[in-house]
């Protein structure tokens, strides 16, 4: 029988002698058949049921406990009922979010845990919202309640254009948007996703994302359990306590397929630190799927180097391109192919601009890593602002079609047609282009920083910050944070940090500096933070920051930096005491005109006579040092500025 529901998907493999295992705590875990799974979800439906949930109903998912989570979806899914996953997280925002959804779906089901819902019942007295947390817990159901499972629900027969459940973004917003998926979408993504991957029931996969994330629940459990493979659930707290014990779990399994953001990544290789991994044999594991954000080649580098001694073959890494909207997955590498990038000039990728391929060395290279080419029942194509289809090797906006692609967002008619072109492409809201036949992901149109007449992309610049000392990945945010009335971006430079103001003084002219030098922008701020704001999954959620920055919560700090700044004779938009002055002299020839630091002289236009003007100044500041010659062969503020230094402290540079 071919699955054409996931009602079928579950039913057809409630057979199979596989199983799902449960890693909770460091030693302990817990292991359930497909057929356990089947008979649980069946006696979860039948409490469901008997607390007046019927087909079409809507069941908020607010659990920490991963088998918790796949019993109520599965039971959700058999009953007709929609399951709609929310992170339970730790914070306040967590809670809000979840009365938001509430509120978008009516009067939903909830199934939780005791302790959740009390938390849930503090936050709704501390923020007067008692009428929202009476009419949810009013149809709650408790898992601490839950004693017998010997009672069977009744099963409801599904049709593929029914909605299957409701994925909503992981970040907080004020308006959450959920993104419904229909069975017939997550089937068609299944058997895409199985072609590229060639799944058989010989796999075996582990995984630590959570399962309200579409990778986590969709990727690693639903399109691996239509596959009849035995799989391993790591909950997410404890791959986060405990790193390590990923990879030496994947290696006594003998996974064959694992998964991770750059967060992933970079948080086991920070805790890993320099112990030798030769102990460990990742020689199984085939596939490594590598996305949810934008992908690091020197991260995929470091860890696929740093694995090598445990025999993990380079070619497992996978880098891919998906999103809830698609059911998860859009394109694929080839597989068993090496992954690879390629370095573009970043002042070339504007939206219906030809990209320029440029040496992985230029300070003008972005390098993005390659995500391969649609997977089958997926369309992609990359359009211009009007949504007419660019040729390949231009930058436009990554927009899909296809059997799995969501028809629209939950109970939003202005979102749905704002998401759908006119001929009934998605917009996907991500920026890329196709180069040598293979997507490359470029950014998020939103995310995207206008700062001088041209579009920059956030993580383009933190990586070029990361080669300061001192600065890691996740621990720097790049925003554009426009004032109300502004035509332009500022750039704000986000750094964590939890010691003294003096102390990071340095280490925030260094940022400043580094990214005028390499990338031509300047500054507006570089603003020291207490956290990073993220979503359960690692994802950086800037628009926390910059609506914090933009209502003065930064302000005091900033107010010290700048006192700090002036003692010392530090400039923190990252020029040099030297580029400075430069800059004055500059403005006082061009008679109030401002150029940029990185700006060529001569590309906007100063003539002969201002130039000679310019170097009688810097000959009276810096006598000796500076000749007519040296403005041709140095013609911005900032090469000047780094010549002028040199001489001054290794003597006439030639």
């Amino acid at each position: 029988m071919i699955a054409n529901t996931l009602s079928e998907l579950l039913q057809t493999n409630r057979g199979a002698d596989r199983s799902i295992t449960y890693h909770e705590s460091e030693s302990g875990q817990r292991v359930l058949r497909y057929g356990e799974l089947y008979e649980r979800a069946l006696g979860i439906l039948h409490h469901l049921q008997r607390l007046g949930a019927r087909p079409g109903d809507r069941l908020l998912l607010f659990l920490a406990s991963n088998e918790a989570f796949i019993d109520a979806f599965w039971a959700g899914i058999l009953g007709g009922i929609v399951p709609v996953p929310v992170a339970p997280g730790i914070s306040d925002e967590h809670r809000h979010k979840l009365l938001r959804i509430a509120a978008q779906l009516g009067t939903p089901f909830l199934y939780t845990e005791r302790r959740l819902l009390e938390r849930i019942r503090h936050f709704a007295d501390e923020h007067q919202q008692q009428a929202s947390y009476a009419r949810l817990a009013q149809r709650a159901f408790v898992t601490d309640d839950l004693v017998d499972v010997a009672r069977a629900g009744r099963v409801h027969a599904v049709r593929p254009d029914d909605t299957a459940f409701v994925q909503y973004s992981s970040g907080s917003t004020s308006s959450p948007k959920g993104v419904v998926l229909t069975h017939a979408n997550l089937i068609a993504n299944m058997r895409g996703t199985t072609t590229a991957v060639r799944y058989t029931d010989q796999d075996v996969s582990l995984s630590w994302m959570p399962l309200t994330h579409d990778m986590g629940l969709i990727g690693f459990h639903i399109f691996l359990l239509g596959n009849r493979i035995n799989m391993h659930q790591m909950a997410t707290e404890l791959f986060v306590r405990r790193p390590v014990l990923w990879l030496q779990t994947a290696a006594r399994v003998r996974a064959t397929l694992l998964c991770s953001p750059n967060f992933g990544y970079r948080h086991y290789l920070k805790v890993l630190g320099g112990r030798p991994l030769e102990a460990l044999d990742l020689s199984s594991v085939r596939v490594i799927f590598n996305g949810a954000e934008p992908i690091s080649l020197a991260l995929c580098d470091e860890f696929m180097d740093r694995c090598a001694p445990a025999r993990l073959a380079r070619t497992a890494m996978f880098p891919v391109y998906g999103l809830a909207e698609a059911s998860v997955a859009v394109s694929f590498p080839p597989l068993g192919s090496a992954y690879h990038a390629s370095h573009f000039d970043r002042h070339q990728l504007n939206p219906g601009q030809q990209v320029v391929l440029v040496p992985a060395g230029e300070k003008s290279a972005l390098t993005l890593v390659a995500v391969g080419a649609t997977i089958p029942y997926c369309e992609l194509r990359i359009a211009g602002d009007e949504d007419a289809v660019l040729a390949d090797e231009h930058v436009g906006h990554i927009q899909i079609r296809g059997a799995n692609v969501t028809a629209g967002y939950l109970d939003a008619p202005a979102a749905n047609a704002a998401v759908h072109t006119a001929d009934g492409w998605l917009r996907t809201g991500d920026l890329g282009v196709i180069h040598a036949g293979e997507l490359y992901i470029t950014g998020r149109h939103k995310e995207i920083l206008f700062v001088n007449g041209q579009n920059y992309y956030p993580h383009d610049l933190e990586a070029v910050a990361l080669e300061v000392p001192g600065i890691e990945l996740g621990k720097i945010v790049v925003s554009g944070v426009r004032a109300r009335g502004a035509e332009s971006d500022q750039l704000v430079v986000f750094v964590l940090n939890r010691g003294e103001l003096a102390d990071f003084l340095p280490l925030a002219q260094r940022v400043a500096r580094r990214i005028g030098e390499h990338a031509g922008l300047e500054v507006g701020a570089v603003v020291p933070v207490r956290r990073i704001p993220k979503t359960t999954s690692g994802k950086v959620q800037r628009h926390l920051l910059e609506e914090e920055y933009l209502a003065g919560a930064n302000d005091a700090d900033l107010a010290e930096l700048r006192s700090l700044a002036a003692k010392s004779g530090v400039a923190l938009d990252g020029s040099s005491g030297v580029e400075a002055e430069l800059q004055a002299i500059c403005d006082h020839a061009l008679e109030g005109r401002r150029i940029g630091p990185n700006d060529s002289l001569f590309d906007v236009g100063v003539s002969s006579l201002k130039l000679v003007g310019m170097q009688e100044a810097i000959e009276q500041r810096w006598p000796g040092l500076i000749d007519v010659t040296d403005i041709f062969d140095h013609p911005s503020i900032a090469e000047l500025a780094r010549l002028i230094e040199s001489r001054q402290h290794g003597g006439r540079a030639k």
